[in-house]
């Protein structure tokens, strides 16, 4: 053992000199390793941020929420827009009808959406507007940073009142309490109740709650009405998370029947949940990984290559040097070591770099709106493909080095 770590102390000492004596070269050649670990790195980063944030955002969905709706929840490359824009619209008196009829729901309550400028005085931004029925709170479990939530007196009597985001409520009032005060949303006149908790943005930055406003669904069908284009969605909560196929299964027969669909027709409504949401995105997301490990793949080997040839070149150069070292006794074992290290060392440099570059993409990436995030856990793996690089394209040239005859070495010019 004693020995062994003597050669590998031996080794990485004229592994560091050879480089450090050939800088440039020794640069040049990882190139193709920092364009490799940068983009492995680099895809990592976006695929943990996107991973994270999705997670966040299907949180939000609650794990325990059934969502009666006309269109899937993912809408790829190839959707069928006109097939689902066909269906018809999901009513209003399927809320009634599911709160009557469901064993495992515990709340219902309907959604209705649209897009508005929210404005107060000379300050205005985009918002999300949301209608819904007190019950809303209770199944997104929302919780408030001042004032209350809808009551059923606001729904009752479709009153202009609202609860904002916090996004909305900083814009819009950056130095006094917005409860009680009035704002502008589409043009008409709403007073504020309440102000969410901060959320966080959703995918992509989509969809967060903190730059949404809720009104009455009374009050939302009055300020802008209802239509074939703006359907409504109905969220269904159900008692416990166990009980989640069944109650698919319960909805299924609910809504089929108060759609007055056909025994054998196909289903014209989908109900979405946390799980078969979580099921569409895996697929995305195996693509993505695959196409992006083929790519960084591709970059890895032509980087290693690199490190091949120019390690042919070193053994080469130093062809003298190790007949010599061989006629006075070293083993195969250390010159193979020897240059194996020195091919190590050439990735680790090349992959430092890297994840160098890396850090200083990770803000630009976020500034983008791509969610970012690189773990501890992605730098040790891309030092790991560093080794495993080195290794895999230095064995050659070392084996050769290995392999030398002293009197044919020490004869070479």
């Amino acid at each position: 053992m004693r020995a062994i770590a003597f050669e590998i102390v031996e080794g990485l000492r004229i592994a560091g000199r050879a480089v450090w004596t050939n800088k440039l070269r020794s640069v040049l050649t990882t190139l193709g390793i920092i364009i490799g670990i940068a983009a492995v790195t680099s895809m990592a980063t976006v695929l943990n941020g996107i991973s994270r944030q999705f997670e966040k955002t299907l949180s939000s969905l609650g794990a325990d929420v059934i969502y009666v709706t006309r269109f899937p929840a993912t809408r790829g490359p190839g959707f069928e827009w006109w097939k689902y824009a066909g269906r018809p619209p999901i009513s209003e008196d399927l809320v009634e009808t599911i709160d009557a009829r469901s064993e495992y729901a515990t709340a219902v309550a309907p959604t209705a959406d649209t897009d508005r400028r929210a404005r107060r005085g000379d300050r205005a931004l985009d918002a999300d507007i949301t209608g819904s029925t007190p019950s809303f709170g209770r199944i997104k479990g929302v919780e408030l940073k001042a004032g209350r939530f809808l009551t059923a007196s606001d729904e009752q009597s479709a009153k202009n009142v609202c609860v904002i985001g916090v996004d909305i409520a900083d814009e819009l009032f950056p130095v006094a309490s917005p409860v009680q005060k009035q704002i502008r949303v589409g043009g008409k006149v709403c007073t504020v109740v309440g102000v969410r908790e901060r959320e966080g943005a959703g995918l992509f930055g989509s969809n967060s709650a903190d730059e949404s406003i809720v009104l009455p669904f009374s009050t939302f069908k009055k300020l802008f009405g209802l239509s074939r284009w703006r359907s409504i969605e109905v969220m269904v909560k159900v008692g416990q998370t166990s009980q989640m196929d069944r109650a698919v299964d319960e909805l299924t027969g609910i809504v089929r029947t108060a759609r007055g669909q056909d025994p054998m027709a196909e289903d014209n409504f989908e109900l979405v949940e946390q799980g078969t949401v979580r099921q569409q995105f895996s697929s995305v997301k195996f693509a993505i990984y695959a196409t992006g490990l083929f790519l960084t793949g591709l970059a890895l080997v032509v980087g290693g290559i690199g490190v091949m040839n120019i390690m042919y070149v070193s053994v080469k150069e130093r062809t003298g040097e190790i007949g010599l070292r061989k006629a006075v006794g070293a083993k195969r074992r250390t010159i193979l070591l020897q240059f194996l290290i020195e091919a190590i060392i050439i990735c680790m440099i090349g992959g430092a770099i890297g994840v160098g570059v890396s850090f200083g993409l990770a803000p630009v990436i976020s500034a983008a709106g791509i969610p970012s995030s690189l773990p501890l856990g992605t730098v040790a793996l891309a030092f790991v493909v560093c080794v495993a690089v080195g290794v895999l394209f230095g064995l050659a040239p070392a084996w050769q080095a290995a392999r030398a005859q002293p009197v044919e070495a020490l004869r070479y010019e």
